[in-house]
């Protein structure tokens, strides 16, 4: 994107953000460095040479005009950018924008170029995403969202699960899934272990001390893992919780045990309440805190028990309260997302996942498979400054499967004419 100065063609070139979270892989216990694929955007930040830098991004011949960049004041560099901090044209219109000779079709692009992103509207913040412990979840897909939105991102994994998940980063496992909308690979700046059942050492229980798949770790329950970060980082801009558990979800609720109840509870409901009420002292004014819900807290869904469907009425029942202490206290937003249906590992653990998709592919108003990218766009706009005035809000992403009433595919309705998707 460009500000013309003059009428003519002397133009001031805006510098794409470069999130720190680019530069550098560093896990709790080493540091690793990772180099992009396609170093594409380096192409697009010179601001003494556009021409060659134009050259480089179209595949076909074009003939330039002369263009004389102008170096921007410090004075100009401060304000804001004006509009939103989204683009909705595409690349051939910012283009064109820029000079009437750059109004080519995205045919004329290499394809590797074709899907830069117009803005960083994150750059300068960072996120701490706790429950990350794969790359086929919407933890991660909400880590991409924000990372390609320009912050840094650091995560908390599940203590047993560390050591495999630092290993498959170091290996190369989630490169694939690592590639931002840029050709970039995605960074995590530090991985920290996490177990957010525990708020301090004093309420670990003996058993867990002494597991073997928590040898080697320390400093892993939240006030731990927070004084942890605030010593490396000082403070975070945004906080997501995706993690949830439940021992006995696949037990009706009928037949439950009050341990098993009070477990879902405590891990996926009352964790969120403990990470962000330590956090918060370390969270910028103006920060966002996501978690993650399901329809089963207002509905019936056969199958998700174990207290999991009461345990996620508690977070959206939580997320209402917490955003008002937090707000009025340190100006900080929380929201809630009801995603849809996706096959995770964590969701495969439930054992209905895949007709859980199916009922929402027959009955819900977008017929399509629900992606854990949809998921992550959503909380990258809760976490922007697009919503600086939403909070307190449960957040349906799952293609509007919350509003139905009905299930169409019931033969019931076989006699009516409901749009279908062939």
């Amino acid at each position: 994107m460009a500000t013309a100065a003059t009428p003519a063609t002397n133009m001031a070139m805006i510098k794409p953000c470069i999130s720190s979270s680019r530069k550098v892989f560093m896990s709790s216990t080493a540091s690793f460095r990772t180099e992009s694929k396609e170093a594409s955007w380096n192409r697009l930040t010179s601001s003494s040479d556009i021409s060659s830098s134009f050259r480089s991004i179209f595949s076909a011949p074009i003939k330039f005009k002369k263009v004389v960049t102008r170096a921007m004041s410090s004075e100009n560099e401060n304000k804001p950018l004006p509009g939103l901090p989204v683009d909705l044209r595409g690349l051939t219109w910012r283009l064109s924008h820029v000079a009437p000779e750059f109004a080519i079709s995205l045919e004329n692009l290499n394809s590797r170029y074709a899907a830069i992103p117009g803005h960083m509207f994150l750059c300068g913040k960072r996120a701490f995403i706790a429950g990350v412990a794969d790359d086929n979840g919407y933890g991660w897909a909400i880590a991409k969202s924000l990372a390609a939105a320009g912050a840094e991102i650091i995560v908390g994994t599940w203590v047993p699960a560390l050591n495999i998940f630092e290993s498959s980063l170091r290996r190369g496992k989630f490169d694939e899934s690592r590639v931002l909308p840029d050709g970039s690979l995605m960074e995590i700046t530090k991985v920290y272990p996490m177990d957010a059942v525990y708020d301090s050492p004093d309420d670990v229980p003996d058993d867990v001390k002494s597991n073997k798949r928590y040898a080697g770790s320390s400093k892993w329950t939240v006030k731990e893992l927070v004084e942890s970060v605030k010593q490396d980082f000082g403070s975070i801009d945004i906080l997501v919780h995706s993690l949830a558990n439940g021992p006995e979800v696949t037990k009706p609720l009928l037949e439950t045990s009050r341990n098993g109840y009070l477990a879902a509870i405590s891990a996926s409901s009352y964790s969120f309440v403990s990470l962000l009420k330590e956090f918060v002292s370390i969270m910028n004014p103006g920060g966002a805190s996501i978690s993650l819900t399901y329809i089963a807290s207002e509905r019936i869904i056969p199958g998700y028990g174990g207290g999991m469907s009461s345990a996620k009425a508690a977070l959206e029942s939580d997320t209402r309260v917490l955003a008002f202490e937090a707000g009025r206290k340190h100006k900080i937003r929380v929201n809630t997302i009801s995603a849809g249906p996706l096959r995770s590992r964590a969701a495969k653990a439930i054992g209905f996942i895949d007709m859980m998709i199916d009922y929402s592919l027959a009955n819900a108003p977008l017929q399509k498979e629900l992606s854990a990218e949809e998921v992550g766009n959503a909380a990258a706009f809760l976490a922007s400054p697009l919503a600086s005035a939403i909070t307190g809000a449960v957040v349906y992403v799952d293609n509007g499967l919350n509003a139905m009433g009905v299930g169409v595919d019931s033969p019931i309705f076989v006699d009516l004419d409901i749009p279908k998707d062939n």
